[in-house]
């Protein structure tokens, strides 16, 4: 039996590497003289970079600046081909994310994504011909205008003068100064990885919806939607393009940007990271297919990466399990999906009176992730 173990990242417990490894224990023991293969993966949001590397990416790090200033590491990864081209894929939650930013009104308004561009730099140092940007994560709501700056793009107001970093600035900006912007830009290929639907502004727009997340409160999500406004007019009358479309939203915007003053274009998550990672090739092999991520819930059925991968084996005639850390959804739900027995680790990590011990399950997911695997493989 030749079986493909492809998990998302376990949130806040197990990357999808770990989850991956635990999987295969636990089918292991069921299946001792099974061929597996861990191939972890992600929808574009936190964890592509993982699944790129795992799929032979090089690791690289570099020292950015932080969504606040403060310095931070990032990692990014590329993979150059024969024929002088390379392959780069960054995480705009490595430079910019929200992990290295207390959510306050304060910090809403003052995060940025001029790390970010400090990645693309080293991308473009390194020969980068295409750029693969997973979104998720982030700390901003700047739409990208960061990340631009940091490759030489300058925002500025009435007096001429450029203005602060951070969302909070851009309902100040009265014109966009080009002359400085990086070359290369236009030489590069952008795919953009994204997840949601969601516009730049207005109420479904960035600063609405995700804002809160970021720590905006009433008053800062309002000047960040209005920031969001000017700058897209402003993107309108630089580069004539009309930023304000589904999905540009993702990220605090960070796509807009992209969208005005590059050939960045925006693909569905699962999809490019499926592409970019070989993993096709590795699931047609399969016999079977072993999935999770931390919680299966509602938002996995719009297409995240364990429901859209079940979804891509379906095709196939291949069975899949799921195990997960939690599962909300139904049977009925799942087997739409093409997903024939699932478990979820609040199975086994019990009190004694019977109660689901939660920081048990996150505390020893991969050994609880094992046997849940096991468990799900003899009963199915």
């Amino acid at each position: 039996m030749r079986i493909l173990i492809a998990p998302d990242k376990f949130k806040g417990s197990l990357t999808a590497a770990e989850a991956a490894s635990a999987m295969a224990e636990g089918a292991l023991r069921v299946y001792p003289d099974a061929v597996t293969t861990q191939f972890p993966v992600a929808d574009g949001g936190e964890g592509t970079l993982d699944a790129a590397i795992a799929a032979g990416y090089e690791e690289r790090n570099n020292a950015v600046v932080g969504p606040i200033l403060k310095p931070v590491g990032a990692s990014w990864a590329i993979r150059k081909d024969a024929f002088g081209g390379a392959s780069v894929v960054i995480e705009t939650a490595m430079a910019s994310g929200l992990a290295h930013m207390e959510p306050t009104p304060e910090n809403s308004l003052r995060a940025h994504s001029y790390g970010c561009g400090q990645l693309i730099a080293a991308a473009l140092d390194a020969g980068a011909t295409e750029i693969v940007l997973g979104l998720g994560g982030s700390a901003m709501s700047d739409a990208g205008s960061g990340a631009l700056r940091a490759l030489g793009l300058n925002p500025l107001d009435t007096a001429g003068n450029v203005v602060p970093l951070g969302g909070g600035s851009l309902a100040d900006v009265v014109a966009v100064d080009v002359s400085e912007l990086d070359p290369r830009l236009s030489t590069v290929k952008f795919r953009i990885a994204v997840d949601v639907q969601n516009p730049l502004y207005g109420p479904e727009g960035a600063a609405h919806v995700f804002g809160p997340q970021k720590g905006a409160d009433e008053d800062a999500v309002e000047k960040l939607d209005a920031g969001l406004r000017n700058w897209a007019s402003l993107l309108r009358e630089a580069t004539g393009r009309d930023v304000n479309v589904p999905g540009a939203g993702a990220a605090g915007g960070f796509p807009a940007s992209f969208l005005a003053f590059t050939d960045a274009a925006l693909e569905g998550g699962f999809a490019l990271v499926a592409g970019l990672t070989g993993l096709a090739q590795h699931l047609g092999d399969a016999d079977l297919v072993i999935t999770g991520e931390g919680s299966m819930d509602e938002q996995s059925l719009t297409g995240k990466a364990p429901i859209a991968l079940a979804d891509a084996a379906s095709v196939h005639g291949i069975p899949v399990i799921a195990v997960a850390g939690r599962i909300t959804v139904t049977p009925e739900d799942l087997a739409k999906h093409g997903i024939v027995a699932a478990a979820q680790l609040l199975d086994v990590a019990q009190r004694k009176d019977g109660v689901p011990d939660v920081a048990d399950a996150v505390a020893n997911a991969a050994k609880y992730l094992a046997w849940a695997t096991s468990q799900v493989l003899e009963g199915a």
